[in-house]
Parts: C-alpha cells; structure tokens; sequence
C-alpha cells in the first residue's frame, strides 16, 4: 500500500515549513537561546502546517530526532474532537504531575482545542496557570476565536496564514518531479489555487491526478480542469468581458452551457472570484460584481444567485440624457428659497428695457461686488443647456469609493440646471452622504462630470411624485414613491 504524498512530503524540520518564516524564525530563535514557554497556541486554516509544526517543536525542545513512525512517551498527542469531556481533561491533570520517563519535558499536543467543552476548558485552565516545571503544552486550533479569553491570555499564540498561490505550486512542482512525473506550471498553478492555501488539500489533488500522468504526458491544465470539475478557463474570462458589456443574450447561453455541463455553480463563483480578483487593479469597477460573487456559496439556491447576479447588472434601465428645459419641466421644484425681492429697477418697464441691454457693463465697471468675485472663481455657465448623466456619476463614485457609490444607487435625484437635489430616502443615508469624507467627494465628482459646481442639496426623504394629484395622494397616504412602469 503506497503512502499518501502529503504524509510522504511532511515537514520534518523546521527549515522544510514553508510560507510560514513569520513563526518558524522566532521559533527557532527561542530554542537557540533556550527560552521554552509553558505553553503555545497554533492558529490558522486547516492544512498550512500547525501540526507537522507542533510535532518538530515538540522534538526539538526534548532535542529527539523527528520520525513520524516512531513515538516517544514523552510527547502525547490529544485529539480535542473525540477527548473533549471534563473527565479527559482532568485525567490529563493527574498525568501531568508524573515526571517524564526520559526527556528533559513531557510535552502535550492537543490538536482542534476549540472542541473541548467548557468545563474542559475550565479544568485544563488550572493546569495552565500553575504547570509543572517539566510539562509544555502545544495546542493547535483552525477556530482561536471559540477559545475562552482565559486560556488565550496563557499561551504563546501563532498566527497561521494560508500558503501562497506562487509558493504551493513551486511546491507542487518539486514533488511532481521527485515522483518521476511531470506538471505543466500553469496546471499546477490552477490546482494550488483550488487547494485555497491548504499543503495538505494541494498535495492530495496532486495525488489523485498523478496517475494521469505519463512519461511522454504531463499533467495540463486541461487533465486538471476536467478531472476537478472546473470550467474551462477562457470561458469564465468571456463571461467577466460580458458582464460590462450589453451582450445579456451571450451571458445567458454561457451560463445555461456551464449549467448542463454539470459544473457546480459554487465551483464557478470560485473561478470567476479568483480571475475577477486578479483583475482588479485594472478594472476596479468589478468590486461589485467580486461582492456579489461572495454570497454565491452561502445561498439556498446558488445556481439561481449566479444567475440573477449577472442578469441583474444588464437588467437595470440607463435613463437617456435630460436637457436643462426637460429637466425643469419634468421636475418639480421640491425645495422652495425666500424670492429675492425686486430692485426699484425691475419695479418699472423702463428700467426692465434697460436691464436688458447693460447688465454686463455695469457689472464690469463695478469692482467691489461680490457676483464679480464669485465668477471669477468658478467655471463659466455654457450658453448651451447643461445636461447631468447620473449613470456616469455613479460609475465615477465606484472608482473612488464603493460606500458613496452604494449610497447613490439607493438614491434618487432631481436638477434644474443649477441646483442638483438628492433625495438620500433616509434620515440615515443622508447622513452617510453628508459626511466629511463623502459630501467634498461628490462635489468633486459632479464638478467633474458637468465643469460647473452645483449647488448640491441632499433630502432625507424619498422623492416625491412628479405628477401634482399622485404627490397629494401620496402626502394624505404618510408618503410613497413613484413608480414608472417603463423603467421595471
């Protein structure tokens, strides 16, 4: 019976523990000086080397020779999963005070500790604050989080990260070779990516697609996505290029093609998270799309979650460009200011002909008015009627925030040429918008998109209906929401 490559290609010292130097350094430097805590606490994913590390450690500090065949009364290992009861643990107790056999410490490994029971923990907490000279104890745990504050402020606590793609697949590369087979890099890439940072997971994928392999034949990326079940790489790439596009017609046949092909959608959300990922420094706008893509896996129903998620984004109408006279007209007024009152000026017909043909001299000569001062600073009015894209407001926003881009969504708007209202829907939301990292941003944003700065008002309501009978309906009702049907 042949040995599983992962318990072949173990770590045996603490130089062969690789993507973890963070831990192996300081551990190696604390038993160079002889410093040997009473008890260590090894946290991380499952698969990334607590265990392997904790059995070196274990040798090291009693300076045995590590062989995983052999065994050494003084270094005990506990399963926290099938011994987690008071009476394992206070049995554990009495055996501690015995002095061990023939090596400087007896040590516990206590493997899944965040199984133990509470009066477990209870009991194993005494043990902790006050052990013995001769016992350490090196506990490994994939949930730290479920251990009590008592424990965690007694130990020595490491912090596991997942391997890297890059390390696991030279890795994987390395054993392929020492097996007498061959990996193409890309295809040992993709199963170092599916093994999600996990030695263990990488190498045991390894291990059942080696026999596909031949000395004429290297594994490729097409063994490993099909023999994983995978989709096809170029595929889900075209898939992420149509989600930005308006080809919905395409983006249903691939995903109806991924679906009869029996590919699980949990699988495919994996895939296109790690490409959309990899994309991203180039396409911030795929944020939303990587958000969405997370709740693939907890949902009831995830094929139909990866299918709305796509048919959604093209789902949504883009409303056409308003001119400021269409703006005005569709618009009411929603926030009504004091009238200035008139000048004797503008009282009298003849002084209204003769606004009409020196407004502009009489501006000019006058140094010290303020309207002077103002347009000086801000970018000239067009003569031609200002139009505002909210579309392209809200793309702007995703590339500088998606909080504020989120907010926007939420919202709805209304302008009339100099003023934009936003109706945020909430007292809530409008707070959110009105705050000093968001309010500056979105001026920023519309000076950007029209080249002039708005005055921008935001409304803690929803906005009302355009048409005066449905706004006094709604207003007797405690208020509503338009809703055209053209636009569902």
């Amino acid at each position: 019976m042949s040995q599983a490559l992962y318990r072949k290609y173990r770590s045996r010292s603490l130089d062969e523990v690789l993507g973890q130097d963070h831990v192996t350094n300081i551990l190696r430097r604390a038993l160079e000086q002889g410093k040997i805590a009473h008890a260590y606490l090894l946290t991380g994913p499952r698969g990334v080397g607590k265990t392997s590390v904790a059995r070196i450690l274990a040798h090291e500090i009693n300076q045995l020779p590590y062989d995983e065949e052999a065994s050494h009364l003084d270094i005990i290992e506990i399963d926290a999963a099938s011994n987690n009861g008071v009476d394992d643990i206070r049995a554990l107790r009495e055996k501690a005070q015995v002095a061990p056999v023939s090596a400087p410490k007896k040590i516990y490994i206590i493997d899944e500790v965040h199984m133990l029971s509470k009066p477990a923990f209870n009991a194993l907490l005494k043990t902790l604050e006050e052990p013995p000279a001769h016992v350490v104890f090196i506990l490994a745990t994939t949930d730290a989080d479920k251990l009590p504050a008592t424990i965690l402020s007694r130990v020595q606590q490491f912090f596991f990260h997942p391997i890297s793609v890059d390390v696991m697949a030279r890795q994987l590369m390395a054993i392929a070779e020492k097996e007498g087979f061959a990996i193409e890099a890309d295809a040992a890439r993709l199963i170092a990516e599916r093994s999600r940072g996990g030695f263990r997971d990488g190498i045991s994928m390894l291990d059942q697609l080696s026999i596909l392999a031949t000395p004429d034949q290297p594994l490729t990326v097409a063994m490993v996505t099909e023999y994983l079940g995978l989709s096809d790489t170029a595929t889900l790439e075209k898939l992420l290029d149509l989600y930005q596009s308006e080809d919905s017609a395409d983006i249903l046949r691939i995903l109806q093609e991924l679906e009869q092909s029996g590919i699980s959608p949990t699988v495919v959300s994996h895939q296109l998270l790690s490409i959309a990922r990899a994309r991203l420094s180039t396409n911030p706008g795929l944020v939303e799309l990587i958000q969405q893509l997370i709740e693939v896996d907890r949902h009831p129903h995830p094929d139909l979650k990866l299918l709305t998620i796509f048919m959604q984004h093209h789902a949504q109408p883009v409303r056409p460009k308003k001119t400021v006279a269409q703006a005005v007209t569709a618009t009411p007024t929603v926030i009504s200011t004091p009238a200035k009152p008139a000048s004797s000026a503008e009282k009298s017909p003849k002084s209204q002909s003769t606004k009409s043909t020196e407004p502009v001299k009489k501006t000019s000569e006058s140094k010290d008015t303020k309207p002077a001062k103002k347009s000086s600073t801000k970018p000239r009015k067009s003569s031609t009627p200002l139009e505002l894209d909210w579309h392209r407001v809200i793309e702007q926003a995703k590339e500088k925030s998606v909080g504020l881009s989120s907010l926007l969504q939420k919202s709805q708007w209304a302008f009339d040429g100099d003023k934009l209202t936003i109706f945020a829907g909430s007292a809530f939301y409008k707070k959110k918008l009105d705050d000093a990292k968001n309010r500056p941003l979105l001026a920023e944003i519309i000076t950007a998109e029209t080249g002039m700065e708005l005055e921008v008002d935001i409304i803690g309501e929803k906005k009302p209906p355009e048409d005066e009978k449905l706004a006094e309906i709604a207003a007797m009702m405690g208020g509503g929401e338009e809703v055209k049907l053209e636009e569902l």
